[in-house]
């Protein structure tokens, strides 16, 4: 979805939120606005509505035409029989063109709401890529997978159902009033007389309920959230016995949601029954009234009956209208969630950076004199060049105002080199390869890579040239081949499988009955969390990015296989700068420049042999991890 098309849906962007929080009336007013798009698909189906109730309230003075024919015939002696055929005739022929215009509205009206469905979800789909990571830190994912899954099919139903509705129902109150007023102002003057009370009563329980339904919807989010959670987690849960817990709190959210449902149904469900016990009073009231002008001569049998049917279909509407009450502040309470994610704050725009001329050679990307730190003529360097140097100079972040995560962060990785980042948990090392992926902006500080300050870049420019693996290794639902090949679409089956040789996928690939064409489902459930890690690395093999940045990726596997895809690691990082996170000191004593961080900040740094030998943070660390391995294997061979 292109941005024009998304401002149009969702009011204009990000600011666009101010009036739609204001209340139920501006988020009513902006889903109307929604309607725009489709605005002669919605005319058409006025048209249509417009002739079926042209035929419906038509229809009721010809049958009172033909009912003094008959009472004409049974008491005056007079009985015209072709006059009576023919009236007959145009009502049945009337009202078969009402229904096949009520199809034709039904039809238009569907077609014109499943598109407006589908550019709402389309811009939330075009949305969640510009949200910030830290909306997805705040946000529970299950609830905003409800706002993009069940508010947007609430919002798709209700608008079916009321634009249906709502506009037939106004179209045949108009008809119906109009009708009544040439047959008999009197009457309509006391069919007039329920109008102020159903209005009443309408807006009060609107009112009433609005609340009621924001709960459910918000509450119905909350039970997905807790239900997203469990089934991620069902292992775990299994694993420690807290069945019974998740039972319980599911039990309790479920419970919050049948009560919210429960009050906003019941509340606004007493609007329809309330209309229809004033609407059959004032059908009593217009019989004995019409009973009396009958006697008085002032009105026909016929007329009679058909003003009594005209005050059905005047209050027939009415009591529509108070029973969509319902639908309309569900509709309210699911667009007001949908607009508040629409709304929600933005990755903040790209800033315009200089000019930067594409560098002569055939090496674009390679970096001028580092002392001069000038740009080398472009954010990305050129995939196996030996581009790539980074700089962090006095970078300062906190995910909230006024607590930063890591301090005046300043080093230097050198093209082509290794950087091991090693501290306890929560040192921040995570969050100094999310900076530079540009996850989140720097507070203060900046970060270049061959002299151009990353800020400068587009994200997507920026991204182009860093390969990264996680410690949480992704799969999608997909062949093995498939989900390498997500590294670089399009690549040949030779170079898919040079990855997969390179980081050890082939070997247990080719043990599996289907092979590369093996389909991964559930997160890829039936291989280990090991083979799954091994997909990713390969993944960011075939990339072949200039940068690499990986994030405890061989976390999950033996030792044995760590040390085969140290070997591969070695191979991949030729030539192209690496970022190395990892507890185990035993992978990073290879690594070019090894940054020891504590609480946020950098408290030594330099190579394997430097470190231990000033005998700091890095030696306690070591020493810690490799006595508790020899403590370890003593005790096993005391166990034998």
């Amino acid at each position: 979805m292109t941005a024009r098309t998304t401002a149009a849906v969702t009011g204009g962007g990000p600011g666009a939120g101010g009036e739609a929080g204001t209340g139920a009336w501006a988020t009513g007013r902006r889903l109307l606005g929604l309607l725009r798009p489709v605005k002669w698909r919605m005319l058409g189906a006025v048209a249509a509505t417009c002739a079926f109730v042209a035929l419906n309230v038509t229809a009721p003075k010809l049958l009172g035409d033909a009912t003094d024919v008959v009472v004409e015939g049974v008491f005056g002696g007079t009985f015209n029989e072709q006059e009576l055929a023919a009236l007959l005739l145009i009502v049945a022929v009337m009202y078969i063109g009402a229904s096949v215009f009520s199809w034709v509205q039904g039809a238009v009206t569907a077609t014109a709401v499943q598109r407006v469905s589908y550019r709402l979800r389309a811009a939330v789909e075009d949305k969640l890529p510009r949200l910030p990571s830290a909306h997805f830190d705040e946000q529970r994912r299950g609830d905003v997978l409800s706002r993009a899954t069940n508010d947007v099919d609430n919002i798709s139903q209700a608008l079916n159902q009321l634009l249906n509705q709502l506009i037939l129902s106004v179209l045949m109150l108009l008809g119906a009033l109009s009708m009544m007023l040439w047959l008999s102002p009197l009457l309509a003057l006391i069919a007039l007389v329920t109008v102020p009370f159903s209005t009443v009563v309408t807006v009060l329980v609107a009112r009433k309920s609005q609340t009621h339904f924001s709960e459910q919807w918000s509450t119905t989010g909350e039970l997905n959230a807790h239900l997203e959670e469990y089934i991620t987690g069902h292992e775990v849960l299994k694993a420690f016995g807290r069945q019974g817990m998740a039972t319980e709190t599911f039990t309790k959210s479920n419970d919050r949601l049948f009560r919210a449902s429960a009050r906003a149904q019941y509340v606004s469900g007493a609007v329809q029954p309330l209309l229809v016990f004033v609407s059959n009073l004032n059908y009593i009231a217009v019989a004995v009234v019409g009973a009396l002008q009958v006697t008085a001569g002032a009105m026909t049998i016929g007329g009679v009956q058909a003003f009594i049917q005209f005050s059905r279909l005047f209050s027939q509407p009415i009591s529509q209208i108070g029973g969509m009450v319902t639908l309309i502040q569900s509709c309210i309470a699911s667009a007001e969630r949908v607009f508040a994610l629409l709304d929600a704050a933005e990755i903040p725009p790209e800033r315009k950076g200089p000019e930067r001329p594409e560098p002569a050679g055939p090496n674009r990307g390679e970096p001028e004199d580092p002392e001069r730190g000038e740009p080398s003529g472009g954010c990305v360097p050129g995939a196996g060049t030996t581009g790539g140097r980074v700089v962090f100079d006095s970078v300062t972040f906190g995910y909230s105002s006024g607590s930063p995560v890591v301090h005046e962060l300043s080093f230097t990785a050198e093209p082509g080199g290794t950087v091991a980042i090693v501290g306890h948990t929560g040192a921040g090392k995570t969050t100094m390869v999310n900076l530079l992926m540009r996850f989140y902006e720097l507070d203060s500080g900046r970060i270049t890579i061959d002299g151009v300050d990353i800020a400068e870049c587009s994200r997507d420019e920026l991204r182009s040239m860093i390969g990264m693996v996680l410690q949480d290794a992704w799969v999608f639902t997909g062949t093995i081949r498939e989900n390498i090949e997500y590294g670089r679409p399009g690549a040949s089956d030779a170079d898919i499988l040079t990855a997969a040789e390179a980081t050890l996928v082939d070997h247990f690939v080719r043990a599996l009955p289907d092979g590369y064409a093996t389909v991964l489902g559930n997160d890829g459930g039936t291989l280990s969390q090991g083979q799954r890690q091994l997909i990713t690395i390969a993944r960011a093999q075939l990339a072949g990015r200039s940068i690499l940045v990986l994030d405890e990726a061989t976390s999950s596997v033996d030792t044995r296989t760590e040390v085969q895809i140290r070997r591969a690691m070695l191979q991949l990082r030729q030539g192209r700068t690496s970022f190395v996170i990892a507890h185990r000191l035993s992978t990073v004593r290879d690594a070019d420049l090894i940054l020891v961080m504590d609480h946020g900040r950098i408290v030594e740094q330099g190579n394997h042999h430097q470190l231990l030998a000033a005998n700091g943070h890095y030696s306690k660390l070591y020493d810690a991890q490799f006595a508790g391995r020899e403590e370890a294997l003593r005790a096993g061979d005391s166990g034998l």
